[in-house]
């Protein structure tokens, strides 16, 4: 008789989440083996270096996926930035080849902004990673 094997620890998958402005882009990175996030940087919203400056955190980061925050009105109704964050997440896909993910980032920036964070863009991307890494499990 063969003994049991122990069952293997979970891998922990990354993710890098994206807070889209039209000015600034806020970016996060977390796991699930932590379940939380943590604000990495801002990145200027224009031109090509933002997905010059996207390469260089997705190489060091190698995440599983992308999440991005997708703003609505307090109705749920959809406005101008709802179309641009999904373009950008359409964007991020084409050119990273990795799955992305929507999430509802009503009021992250208020949140951000009531807990004194100091960089108000990356740190509502956490709290849009955070909310994403709770509706895994």
């Amino acid at each position: 008789m063969r003994p049991a094997l122990a069952p293997s620890p979970p891998q922990a998958l990354s993710f890098l989440a994206f807070d889209f402005g039209s000015r600034r882009i806020g970016v996060a990175g977390g796991n699930t083996i932590t379940q939380s996030a943590a604000p990495l940087a801002t990145i200027a919203a224009q031109g090509e270096a933002r997905f010059d400056a996207i390469a260089r955190l997705i190489a060091e980061w190698r995440p599983a996926a992308l999440v991005v925050g997708v703003p609505f009105h307090p109705d749920g109704a959809a406005h101008v930035n709802t179309g641009r964050a999904r373009r950008f997440g359409r964007q991020l896909r084409a050119r990273f080849g990795l799955p992305v993910h929507e999430v509802d980032e009503r009021y992250t920036t208020v949140e951000a902004r009531a807990a004194g964070a100091r960089d108000l863009d990356a740190a509502a991307a956490a709290l849009i990673l955070e909310q994403y890494l709770a509706g895994r499990s």
